[in-house]
């Protein structure tokens, strides 16, 4: 792994007319500084995040970016950790009261004098050494990176500030926002979207990009929040020349930061490559990232905005939270779905241990189409076919694999 002197030296030659490095070769040196062990898992309120906010501040000041913050490029916010799971962290202004942890946004602005503005944001922070969120079972304590959660969003945010800032007559603005906070409970984006630096009424949609950087063979990109606005469908499909395979949500709350803006009445779209073995343990590291896979979706992205710089201001519209029509379960398969499958049925991505599924022979990869007498179409069909089953209930499914069709009896 470079070191972080390495690529401050880098940052510096770029900022000083040097000549312009590949994308390709800037996005992995942003990866690679972000994800760096110097930098301890950027938990929010600690060095390592601090050193990721100057090193975000420094890049948009080299790509010519105004500050935006509230300090320069910096907009600071002060977090109380509840005691109470019940309750949500308490997110406020700074503070000066003795041992009140404090996050840090990092705001730059392109102004082009227009009547509507794009907010493009990722988070920056992560983990630190685990606790809370990690799924790292080791008794050893140990740095996750956070390479594509989400030094990966990080990275594609600074590759369309790259591809924005010089664009011929723009009709939009563009403010660049790295959050931090969000493995807390979206607290900056919360504080930014309860105390913007810009009028939100100009706002004409939020960008969100976390875990972005693995994108699979099957060039399947998940994109939440298509029903925030009714442009958006037609919108997608129009400009995707990329060979992607774009599996819609219709949704603008998730858990990530687009849901901040989204309950302020914003149209949303959040980007997302799908969850790995990796997530939120030491693994996820710089050398698992796709890049080419990566800039491909910046500059899908960068053609979604273009398309729509120049249209009316999009107009908001409500949807229904998906994870409110999650149907309860008594039992589980012990099944890991894959959420970006677009064929019909329940692609399974992992089996667990001694968990149903695996008893009764099932593999990733598998397609479950039958569960029980209900045909299992998709994710919500293959919920609510397994919300009908209790403990010591036994049922057979139809599993697809490859080009054999198989029976399995499942026992809960």
């Amino acid at each position: 792994m470079r070191t972080i002197t390495v690529l401050f030296s880098l940052l510096i030659l770029s900022s000083c007319g040097a000549p312009t490095i590949a994308p390709v070769d800037q996005l992995k040196t942003d990866v690679a500084y972000l994800a760096a062990d110097e930098l301890e898992g950027r938990e929010t309120g600690t060095k390592g995040e601090q050193m990721a906010a100057d090193y975000l501040a420094q890049r948009f000041a080299a790509l010519g970016l105004s500050p935006k913050g509230t300090q320069d490029y910096l907009q600071k916010f002060s977090f109380k950790p509840s005691t109470n799971p019940h309750e949500q962290t308490k997110v406020d202004a700074p503070s000066e009261e003795e041992g009140m942890p404090q996050g840090t946004n990092v705001i730059g602005y392109k102004d082009n004098g227009g009547d509507k503005t794009v907010i493009i944001g990722a988070h920056f922070d992560h983990l630190g050494w685990g606790g809370e969120g990690s799924l790292y079972r080791d008794s050893i304590p140990s740095i996750h990176n956070g390479a594509d959660d989400n030094a990966s969003g990080v990275a594609l945010l600074l590759y369309l500030a790259e591809q924005l800032k010089d664009e011929k007559n723009p009709q939009s603005n563009y403010l660049f926002i790295g959050f931090s906070g969000e493995e807390k409970g979206l607290l900056g984006s919360n504080y930014f979207a309860k105390n913007p630096t810009i009028d939100l009424e100009s706002v004409n949609l939020m960008i969100n990009m976390d875990m972005v950087g693995r994108l699979n063979e099957e060039n399947t990109l998940a994109v939440h929040g298509v029903g925030t606005s009714p442009r958006f469908k037609q919108l997608l499909f129009a400009n995707n020349d990329f060979g992607l395979n774009i599996a819609e949500h219709e949704s603008g709350v998730g858990p990530s930061d687009h849901t901040s803006f989204y309950l302020m009445d914003l149209p949303v779209l959040h980007f997302f490559t799908g969850q790995h073995e990796d997530y939120h343990k030491p693994s996820d590291d710089a050398d698992k990232i796709n890049y080419q896979g990566l800039e491909t979706i910046g500059k899908y992205i960068y053609a979604l905005v273009s398309d729509l710089d120049d249209d009316a201001k999009l107009a908001f519209r409500k949807t229904k939270n998906e994870s409110e029509e999650t149907p309860r379960f008594k039992v589980g398969l012990g099944v890991v779905p894959d959420y970006l499958y677009t064929g019909t049925g329940m692609r399974i991505d992992g089996v667990s241990e001694d968990k149903p599924a695996q008893k009764a022979g099932l593999q990733k990869g598998d397609v479950v189409v039958r569960l029980g007498d209900s045909t299992v179409t998709d994710m919500m069909s293959y919920m609510r076919a397994l919300s009908v089953f209790k403990q010591g209930d036994s049922t057979q499914a139809t599993i697809e694999r490859g080009e054999e069709s198989l029976e399995v009896r499942i026992d809960f």
